[in-house]
């Protein structure tokens, strides 16, 4: 006859078993609020890290973590194995589903998949608009009539033409310049000054496949391994502009046809 404590500790490695292979960080943060234990959850110093980053010693952090929950409280076990049920439910019901493939750029499927970790951005609810250009570019004065003339082709060109605002002066908000990104059909990234925020979005954009028109008052400003893309440089005076205006629509010409 099995006693209590060895079917609790069987309980504990199912539970495990299952946790290791699916649990979500959101999955943990739901248990550390059904179990009241959300200061031991999230202030671990390597459970929700060794997840993201898929580390060898997640599976001994969560089984430390487990193991400190359910000997806390005979109710949290029961709580975490509720949950735990639940989501096998979710899974199934999801498995029975066709998979769903979203992409900024294919639309069938590739063989082969890479999953990147951690999950800094949600994908987006939405579709790529076949008219929509954002503009990355720094949010300072001396930008403006740059942007003006980008818009002045736009206008001509009937392109929606769509520029974040100042976002990095609130982290929360970097999702909203990737949900403007993944949207659109191509990207305008002005590298004068070699503005840090700029560098960040051309590599989202360059991650999501979209098309990047680089722009600039000086190429030198381009980083070295970049240079391969062909950009449109320009002065900020009122003949520079209307020259980059000029170059800008035989480009956008091709690009939304």
């Amino acid at each position: 006859m099995i006693g209590p404590n060895k079917q609790k500790m069987l309980r504990l490695f199912a539970l495990h078993e299952f946790i290791r292979d699916h649990f979500t960080k959101s999955d943990w943060i739901k248990v550390a609020y059904l179990t009241d234990s959300l200061d031991l959850i999230e202030d671990h110093p390597r459970l929700l890290r060794s997840l993201d980053f898929k580390d060898d010693d997640y599976e001994g952090n969560s089984l430390q973590v487990l193991s400190k929950l359910i000997n806390e409280s005979n109710s949290n076990l029961y709580e975490i194995e509720r949950f735990v049920e639940a989501k096998k439910v979710s899974m199934n019901r999801q498995a029975q589903q066709a998979p769903e493939f979203i992409s900024t750029v294919q639309s069938v499927a590739p063989e082969r998949v890479i999953t990147f970790a951690p999950d800094v951005f949600r994908i987006p609810d939405k579709p790529v608009e076949s008219n929509v250009l954002s503009v990355m570019m720094p949010f300072e004065s001396k930008f403006s009539g740059t942007y003006r003339s980008i818009r002045n082709v736009c206008d001509k060109l009937r392109i929606d033409c769509k520029r974040a605002d100042d976002i990095w002066n609130n982290s929360i908000l970097i999702q909203d310049v990737f949900d403007l990104i993944f949207t659109s059909k191509a990207v305008i990234t002005d590298f004068t000054d070699r503005n840090p925020n700029v560098f960040y979005e051309t590599g989202v954009a360059h991650t999501l496949g979209k098309l990047v028109i680089p722009i600039t008052q000086s190429v030198n400003d381009i980083p070295f391994d970049l240079r391969h893309h062909r950009a449109l440089t320009y002065l900020s005076n009122t003949e520079g502009l209307l020259k980059l205006e000029q170059d800008l629509e035989k480009k956008l010409l091709q690009v939304f046809r």
